[in-house]
């Protein structure tokens, strides 16, 4: 190599290396905007399918894309449509190009983001900064992001401990959303001294951060358009922020919870739509005493809101949610909560401590003043009672002193405190109609000395009436009368449900009874309206078979039909069709069907013509009438057949080569489209041919394509043979169809009249069923 030669090789891979760099640097720029130019399809759509800003929708977006685990580009290409969004345009990083709105869903990059945020809003809201904090384990706040602020702020508000009161820590600790002007946002904070929006960042329902934007100034008026934008960029945010993770909980929580001294709950929060809505224990051990006794395998895997309702309504439900959302412990509390359940209550003084445990939470629960066992017994008793809407009396006949236990008020519709009603006035509360029967009852008692009982209506003053079945014994000694015990059980539910039981028995056998008659009305109009046997067609030199099956249930008796029709010209109709549906509906719609065609068919028109007239009456018909059809027109002079089809099976034609499935002309199902159109085939069928029509109840199932079904029945069915009816029933025997459905038939052989080089048809038909 000479010396010049040295530096123009140098040159060249240098110009070439570059021209490299710069084509890549293109590749990458293409990747990006279209990367950018699909996310903000994307975006525009969800903006305009949920009427919402296209901030809103951005944060949208990325929300749905983190929920179903895909990247951003990958979910917004799936919504546009756009098919090559490929991942590796995915993984293509922008150069210096800022992001618009919806493009900052695909940015994973937190601080990228904040940049971009303070670019948006900086010139449409006058924001001067933003700053993103992020909770940490404990309840300290990171700075994890931030856009505007001096470096040396910045890092002098690094971290907050959690006792420092910020405006950003009483968000993330459950306060409600900071605007410009309210008075938590003249809390010490980042930028001091200028206004400020503070909002939280909620991931799954747990607040794990904050998004704050400062002004300059005094506090600009922000609508609520301005707001949405602001709560749209704040959920944008909180999908961007890393995962900070708790402190996995110990493997075996059972030792962990047996091994506390104190009585202990684990907690599993329930998340509904991105909110906590209950609690589920997970696991008690073994120093928890339930106030209401029921052992611990009883409350594991319960609800929490349904095992202690009315502790949760007094402060437990609302404790638990705030540490759950801020992560912050809550040390040992007195708290006096009402245990129990509906009209079971039981205060007492608790110990309470909370603590996050890897999601979770992890309850101390220390009851201060436990009931005794007497108190439990009669909580106990009273649930009981009231579960079973049964309430007891006393009354002494001598004084006219009278014990109500707890709900016979209610039971009377009384108001509380008012004065028991006696026995001996039962009846002024009962029924008109029933003043007699409680009249005898208290009689019994009363007088008899016995035990009696009875079921009347109980009038409320509201004019309602209340079932009510009351029992009454005597207290005796020596035969004198000392008291009256006994029970009223309100029964109107049981009472109730058996007027309902009798009448929906009373409803079903009238629809038995018209079911069982519109079956067999459907039964009957098949068999009326399908002949019996061929109309005589004389020298027509054609030899056929038919068949009917009915369904196998009377249920399913439908509108299979078929017809064959001799025409003025010596040419001959053959049609097979089935009405959707079953029953009278179906039957009718295949009356009209097949009546249509015989008529139509007289005028001379081709199959294609008759099934566009079939098409028209089907659309007219009352409850909109569908049905397949194929029409034939066979011409026995020149051999000629013609046929169309509307949404039905192919016939099949057995000739000399074998069995040949005929063509499939093109036509929609009848009744479906206005001005269909049908496409006609024509062929040749010569002595000694056979035609066979049907409809798929013959070869439809439900796990294999009608086509595969078709091919096996012939194939094992082998050629039709000298005797046509013998023929149809090896078909119907060897079907393998399982939907139960009716099934029609129609074979036609062509055959050649002796003594005459001319074909002509004759026909014999039986159809069975």
């Amino acid at each position: 190599m000479t010396a010049w030669e040295e530096p123009v090789e140098t040159t060249a891979r240098a110009l070439a290396a570059t021209v490299r760099r710069l084509q890549n640097d293109v590749v990458r720029a293409r990747g990006e905007a279209r990367r950018q130019a699909v996310v903000d399809l994307a975006t525009g759509m969800l903006a305009e399918r949920l009427d919402v800003l296209p901030t809103e929708a951005s944060a949208r977006l990325a929300l749905l894309a983190r929920e179903a685990g895909v990247p951003v580009l990958a979910l917004a290409a799936d919504i546009a449509g756009v098919p090559d969004a490929t991942p590796e345009a995915a993984q293509a990083r922008p150069g210096a190009q800022p992001l618009t709105a919806p493009a900052l869903a695909a940015e994973p990059d937190l601080q990228r983001a904040a940049d971009a945020v303070l670019e948006q809003t900086e010139q449409a809201l006058g924001v001067l900064a933003v700053a993103i904090w992020q909770r940490l384990p404990g309840g300290a706040l990171a700075l994890a992001a931030h856009a505007g602020l001096a470096a040396g702020e910045a890092a002098s508000w690094s971290r907050v401990p959690p006792g420092v009161d910020t405006p950003a820590q009483y968000v993330v600790g459950g306060g409600a959303d900071l605007w410009p002007g309210d008075p938590a946002t003249a809390r010490p904070s980042v930028g001091s001294g200028t206004a400020r929006a503070v909002l939280p960042l909620v991931d799954k329902g747990r607040r794990q951060g904050a998004f704050e934007v400062l002004w300059p100034g005094p506090a600009p008026a922000l609508g609520a358009p301005q707001r949405r934008q602001l709560l749209a960029l704040a959920d944008l945010c909180a999908t961007l922020l890393a995962p900070v993770r708790d402190p996995e909980p110990p493997d075996d929580l059972a030792v962990l919870l047996e091994g506390l001294p104190t009585p202990a709950l684990l907690l599993e929060p329930v998340v509904r739509d991105g909110q906590v809505t209950d609690f589920a224990l997970l696991r008690v051990n073994a120093r928890f005493d339930d106030p209401l006794g029921r052992p611990r395998e009883a409350l594991e895997g319960t609800s929490l809101l349904e095992t202690y309702p009315l502790a949760c309504a007094t402060g437990l439900f609302e404790r638990l949610l705030r540490v759950h959302r801020t992560g912050v412990p809550l040390p040992g509390e007195s708290v006096e909560l009402v245990l129990g359940n509906g009209r079971l209550a039981l205060p007492a003084n608790t110990q309470l401590a909370v603590a996050p445990l890897g999601g979770r939470l992890l309850v101390g629960w220390r009851l201060e003043t436990s009931p005794s066992d007497d108190d439990k017994q009669v909580a106990l008793l009273r649930q009981a009672q009231r579960l079973a809407r049964v309430a007891g009396f006393e009354e002494s006949p001598d004084d006219g002193v009278i014990s109500w236990s707890d709900g016979l008020r209610e039971l009377f519709g009384l108001p509380p405190g008012a004065a028991p009603v006696p026995l001996r006035h039962l009846a002024r509360y009962a029924h008109p109609d029933d003043e007699p029967a409680v009249r005898r009852l208290v009689d019994t008692v009363r007088q008899r000395h016995r035990t009696a009982s009875g079921v009347f209506r109980l009038a409320l003053p509201d004019g309602t009436h209340h079932y009510v079945h009351v029992i009454a014994e005597p207290v005796l000694d020596d035969g004198w009368l000392l008291a009256i015990r006994g029970a009223y059980h309100d029964v109107s539910a049981q009472h109730r449900t058996e007027v309902a039981l009798d009448a929906t028995q009373e409803r079903l056998a009238d629809s038995e009874h018209q079911t069982a008659q519109g079956e067999q009305l459907a039964l009957r109009l098949q068999q009326v309206i399908l002949p019996a046997a061929p109309p005589p067609l004389g020298a027509a030199g054609l030899s056929a078979a038919v068949r009917y099956r009915p369904a196998a249930q009377r249920d399913r008796v439908g509108g299979d039909w078929y017809d064959i029709l001799p025409l003025p010209d010596e040419r001959v109709l053959l049609a097979v069709g089935d009405v959707a549906g079953h029953g009278v509906g179906a039957a009718t719609g295949m009356v009209a069907l097949r009546h249509a065609l015989r008529g139509l068919a007289l005028t001379g028109a081709g199959p294609g013509r008759l099934l566009e007239w079939a098409n028209r009456v089907a659309l007219r018909e009352p409850g909109q009438v569908t049905a397949t059809a194929v029409c034939v027109v066979f011409d026995p002079a020149a051999g000629r057949l013609c046929w169309a089809r509307a949404g039905h099976l192919p016939p099949i034609r057995f000739g000399s080569e074998g069995a040949e499935v005929l063509p499939l002309p093109h036509g929609v199902l009848l009744g479906a489209l206005e001005e269909a159109r049908y496409e006609e085939r024509t062929t040749r069928l010569g002595p000694g041919d056979v035609l066979l029509l049907y409809t798929d109840g013959l070869v439809e199932r439900r796990d294999r394509p009608v086509e595969e079904s078709v091919d096996q029945l012939v194939r094992a069915a082998g050629p039709p043979g000298a005797d046509l009816e013998r023929y149809l029933d090896r078909l119907l025997d060897l079907s393998a169809a399982d939907t139960e459905d009716d099934t029609c038939l129609i074979a036609v052989r062509v055959e050649k009249t002796e003594g005459t080089g001319r074909v002509r048809p004759t026909l014999g038909a039986d159809p069975s069923g």
